[in-house]
């Protein structure tokens, strides 16, 4: 079995053997067919060319008239009549003393019917003649010429980076050994994730490290998490760490409307890293190649999709673990991937890229402030705090966001104030004063938001409010009142739930306390809190009645899936008089939790007033202010270190129903 270490000295010496010529498309190619292309149109200029200088050494160009006067004088011996011209051969005295050798004439454009009777009269031969070969030749081949190479023309034009006989090569972006230009100290908020990806930067920069102990490094590593926190990103600073060959590729890229060609696409993928090794193949959205098989469609049977799979799975058992060929992936879906990519010995290891927390979005924050001028006043720790959820993608945006909002108003530098605008954009939506409300809606939007809040500050465990607004945001969310988590939180009690099931109902009773009457704003709402309930008493096993028994469905087969990979609706898997018990769980949590709301708002039905009169008079009211109207002392500022998660995202309702949580 080769030696990594092999590979490495074979690279650094610059083996030409090792370095595979031009790709397919490249600039080289181009002009390489540019030229064969002018090669053969002068080839076939000069052949018409010597044909012309050949063919017209020794003739005479002369009118018709003058033609038939010669005929008529005797001093023509032989003609030859063509489609277009007439040749005269002189008789043996003329040619030799006037030196010409025959005498062309261009025929006339309709048929003269004196020609021949008077070349019989004065004992002319004559004959027909047909004109040269290559004149012929052109006159067929050169449309079907011109028609081939309209289409060769019309081939490069819809796929410019590929010939018309490459269609079943890879199509990887290849990075060399000069590197991706990321490493590990441009990420951060993954700490154990870069922790478990640098023993791939150490197989590659010393395998005899591991050789000596005769362990073998995973061959596929699967990097597994929500969008935007990084998995890309992971996987181009491994490569540019190691320093070695990258090849980047997305999933989608292999599955091609033509059968075959997405293995061929795979077995030259790997035949150019085993080329290349030590070098690492990236392919991110693996689901887009890896989903289950079984699971595509409803008429089974080996698809292009499969067989692509297929392939990938023999190729990553056909090297073995020292050669120097790592494959990395990327999927925010690894519940529909097939089995036989996770087993020992192909994707045998999983790392998860997950949302950062508190320190982990200062730290991220901290690298995409780089280039942005910040005021002396922009605290990163508060914004942390301030953008639970949040992944690496977002606070990226969320910066840039900032400095899009400081060169709208002119500014030198980012403020905190454009950083709390852009957060509030990025949670509930663009901000719209000009939609136009009337008063009576507005007064229902304001009594809605303001029931939110005060129930959000009188149940004991629900999130602190952090800003109240009325201002229209979003597609269709005419107000919002946004909660912050204080701590990081993994489980939820009981009691937890029926808080944030309060909060939720606190819009809908206050309506129906101040207008006696309910609208269509608590949609939403009711959405949320049915299914946070059914979940409490089907899943979570918080019923008395019912006990701790999980009455959710279980997965079924992925054979006996649905197209889109969803378990099809065979049933409930209890029994009628369980669903009759679970529908009276559901009604007495969410009846037993509005009468509490009700009493909380009645008791604070003064509060409720001031709020409401307060949003309606400035449209924004934040949480110091709030505490102010409800008589409570300010709220403590957290601690700097262990701070403020974002498990679950900060809860955000609204009169019209939009659930605004960033991520």
């Amino acid at each position: 079995m080769a030696n990594p270490s092999h590979f490495r000295k074979d690279r650094r010496s610059g083996n030409p053997d090792r370095r595979s010529g031009p790709s397919p498309g490249s600039p080289i190619d181009d002009r390489r067919t540019r030229f064969s292309l002018g090669y053969f149109f002068l080839a076939i200029l000069i052949l018409i060319a010597l044909q012309s200088l050949i063919g017209r050494q020794g003739t005479d160009e002369i009118p018709y008239s003058e033609l038939k006067s010669r005929i008529a004088a005797g001093q023509v011996a032989e003609v030859r009549i063509g489609s277009r011209v007439v040749e005269a051969v002189p008789v043996d005295s003329l040619r030799q003393e006037a030196g010409v050798e025959v005498w062309r004439a261009n025929l006339l454009p309709y048929e003269d019917e004196e020609l021949i009777p008077l070349l019989e009269q004065h004992g002319v031969a004559y004959e027909g003649v047909l004109e040269g070969w290559l004149s012929q030749a052109l006159v067929w081949l050169l449309p079907v010429g011109l028609l081939i190479l309209f289409w060769i023309w019309m081939l490069r034009r819809m796929n410019p980076t590929q010939g018309v006989l490459t269609v079943g090569k890879s199509r990887a972006k290849i990075v060399g050994e000069e590197g991706t230009g990321v490493t590990f100290a441009d990420i951060a908020g993954v700490d154990e994730a870069k922790q478990e990806t640098y023993e791939i930067v150490e197989f590659l920069q010393h395998p005899e490290k591991f050789a000596q102990l005769g362990a073998k490094i995973p061959k596929g590593v699967l990097l597994v998490g929500p969008p935007g926190t990084g998995k890309t990103l992971l996987a181009r600073a491994v490569a540019g760490e190691a320093g070695v060959t990258f090849f980047s590729i997305s999933g989608a890229e292999f599955v091609e409307m033509f059968v075959g060609v997405g293995a061929a696409r795979v077995r030259d993928l790997f035949a150019q890293a085993k080329v290349q090794a030590p070098c690492i193949i990236f392919i991110d959205e693996l689901d887009a190649l890896g989903k289950a098989r079984g699971a595509g469609g409803m008429m089974g049977g080996h698809d292009e999709r499969e067989q692509t799979l297929n392939q990938l799975l023999v190729e990553m058992d056909g090297f073995g673990p020292r050669l120097g060929v790592i494959i990395v992936a990327a999927t925010n879906r690894p519940e529909i991937l097939d089995s036989a990519l996770l087993r020992p010995g192909r994707f045998d290891r999983q790392i998860l890229v997950d949302r950062p927390d508190v320190n982990g979005r200062f730290e991220i924050l901290k690298i995409h402030s780089h280039g942005i001028k910040l005021a002396p006043e922009v605290d990163l720790e508060k914004v942390a705090r301030r953008t639970p959820g949040f992944v690496g993608a977002d606070l990226a945006n969320l910066l840039n966001e900032a400095a899009l909002l400081a060169a709208r108003r002119d500014q030198l530098v980012v403020r905190m104030q454009e950083i709390d605008d852009a957060v509030d954009r990025i949670v509930a939506g663009l901000e719209k004063k000009n939609r136009l409300i009337n008063e009576k809606e507005r007064r229902i939007v304001a009594y809605h938001e303001a029931g939110h809040a005060i129930v959000a500050e009188r149940v004991p465990t629900a999130d602190p409010v952090h800003k109240i607004s009325i201002i229209p945001r979003g597609l269709a969310a005419l107000g919002y009142t946004q909660q912050l988590p204080t701590e990081d939180r993994y489980l939820l009690t009981k009691q937890e739930l029926l808080d944030r099931v309060a909060v939720l109902l606190g819009g809908r009773v206050a309506e129906e306390i101040i207008f006696n009457e309910i609208s269509t704003g608590a949609g939403n709402d009711l959405e949320r809190i049915t299914d946070l309930v059914q979940r409490m008493v089907m899943e979570y096993g918080m019923s008395r009645e019912l006990g701790p028994i999980n009455y959710k469905a279980p997965p079924t087969s992925p054979f006996l899936m649905n197209g889109d990979g969803a378990a099809p609706a065979y049933g409930h898997s209890f029994s009628e008089e369980t669903a009759q018990a679970i529908d009276r769980e559901v009604h007495g949590i969410i009846d037993g939790t509005y009468s509490r709301v009700r009493g909380i708002l009645e008791a604070d039905r003064e509060i409720l007033e001031i709020l409401s009169l307060r949003l309606l008079e400035k449209e924004v009211v934040d949480e110091a202010e709030l505490r102010v109207i409800m008589g409570l002392p300010p709220r403590s500022k957290p601690p700097a270190e262990g701070r403020v998660v974002a498990t679950p995202p900060p809860q955000t309702t609204s009169p019209d129903g939009d659930k605004t949580t960033p991520g």
